[in-house]
């Protein structure tokens, strides 16, 4: 494993995880996030966290099928996947899958040979823009879930 690869991994693993400098991870926006406040919509237009988290599951898929050698594209359905019935066992299941798919993203990272970073990986992007690109995903949708949580906070208020 070169330097390279392990500083993205780890970056992907901050931005998920914690211990970063740019503020809240995903797990931490997420953390007391209840089913029916991740299916609410409290901003007109707006995706839900729920939907953002199903997106963010999507990204992880997608590059993960790539890694493995895969031309993945997606449709439109593909990545914004429908939530399911609201359920805590399905908010749960879908941070879990999250989670996992985020540690699998990690380990494909860090085993992915340095020499080919500037390959195109299933697309027109190269493995190192996909790579990085993955936790610059994670924090702007943590920035988006942390301001549905606050749209949230001030409907409750209001009421």
């Amino acid at each position: 494993m070169t330097l390279e690869v392990e500083v993205m991994a780890d970056q992907i693993r901050r931005a998920f995880r914690g211990e970063s400098w740019h503020g809240p991870s995903v797990l931490e926006v997420l953390a007391g996030v209840s089913a029916e406040d991740a299916a609410a919509h409290p901003i007109a237009g707006a995706h839900s966290i729920w939907e953002i988290v199903l997106h963010m599951t999507a990204g992880y898929r997608l590059v993960l099928r790539r890694v493995r050698g895969e031309d993945a594209q997606f449709s439109l359905v593909e990545g914004w996947p429908p939530v399911p019935a609201l359920s805590s066992e399905a908010w749960l299941e879908s941070q879990r899958t999250l989670e996992e798919l985020n540690q699998q993203l990690q380990s494909a990272v860090r085993t992915f040979p340095a020499e080919r970073l500037s390959q195109a990986l299933g697309s027109e992007y190269s493995a190192y823009t996909q790579f990085c690109g993955a936790p610059q995903h994670d924090v702007y949708h943590a920035g988006q879930i942390t301001i549905l949580k606050k749209a949230l906070a001030a409907a409750r208020g209001a009421a």
